[in-house]
């Protein structure tokens, strides 16, 4: 579907659901929007969890694999940057390596388009590269919301992908020493919604100069608050839109680095 996500243009979600495992997941949109909003609640428990339990049955938000819904990229005909699983996390546990590779196998099938795969799970990413292809069209990332969680960067920079990015988003903490070799690109936000923890303008910039210093593309999504648009989306007086230049696509149109300002 459509989305007002800024870095990019569509998500596609051939699986649902996750668990929290980090800081950066204890205001988790997904979560709140499965488990709350009617629509979405009632389309989700009717199709039963990979990990078929009776209390998987009752949670909106237990993993779920939707098999129906990976033609959706085939469909798109203009190149389109998409959010691969805004709902959920590719490298769930939960989702076998088959399931996994059905996902990777229409990404690469699809060489128009831009596949944006972000997990808190580079980790199983990584123990499983060997049985997936990482096309050029497909961006591997990792979240990391502070330096608690810097070590899933370590794990990202093994991937042996095109484009490796970091969504620091909620940032909740100072990533001034985050080491971003190999990293082609870095998204910051504050948190938004309900219970939104503050973002301190020190560590925007702090992510910025990281990411000026290690020649990765810098991306300053928002400052959240009660809206995610509530605190508007410059940074030091400038709006930072920065991609990656795509490797190996250098003739597509969403090719190159541009910055807004």
């Amino acid at each position: 579907m459509s989305t007002a996500i800024e870095w990019t243009d569509e998500t596609w979600n051939p699986m649902t659901g996750c668990t929290q495992i980090s800081a950066g997941c204890d205001n988790c949109y997904a979560l709140t929007l499965a488990r709350t909003k009617t629509s979405v609640r009632d389309v989700y428990l009717r199709k039963l969890p990979v990990k078929d339990t009776e209390a998987n049955r009752r949670d909106a938000f237990a993993p779920r694999f939707w098999p129906e819904r990976l033609e959706k990229p085939y469909s798109w005909r203009a190149p389109k940057r998409v959010f691969v699983n805004s709902m959920s996390d590719v490298f769930h546990a939960h989702f076998s390596l088959s399931q996994i590779q059905q996902v990777f196998e229409v990404m690469n099938d699809c060489p128009q388009h831009q596949f944006q795969v972000l997990t808190k799970r580079p980790e199983r990413a990584l123990r499983l590269g060997s049985k997936l292809h990482f096309g050029p069209n497909i961006w591997v990332g990792t979240s990391i919301e502070n330096m608690a969680v810097a070590h899933r960067a370590d794990s990202l920079r093994k991937i042996q992908c095109h484009v490796r990015f970091i969504s620091a988003e909620p940032l909740l903490g100072s990533l001034a020493f985050l080491n971003l070799d190999g990293i082609h690109w870095v998204i910051g936000g504050g948190e938004s919604g309900s219970g939104a923890r503050e973002c301190e303008e020190q560590w925007a910039l702090e992510l910025r100069d990281n990411a000026r210093r290690n020649n990765a593309a810098f991306f300053w999504k928002q400052w959240g608050g009660r809206t995610s648009k509530s605190g508007g989306r410059e940074l030091d007086g400038q709006t930072y839109e920065e991609y990656p230049q795509q490797l190996g696509m250098e003739d597509s149109p969403r090719s190159g680095v541009a910055v807004v300002a």
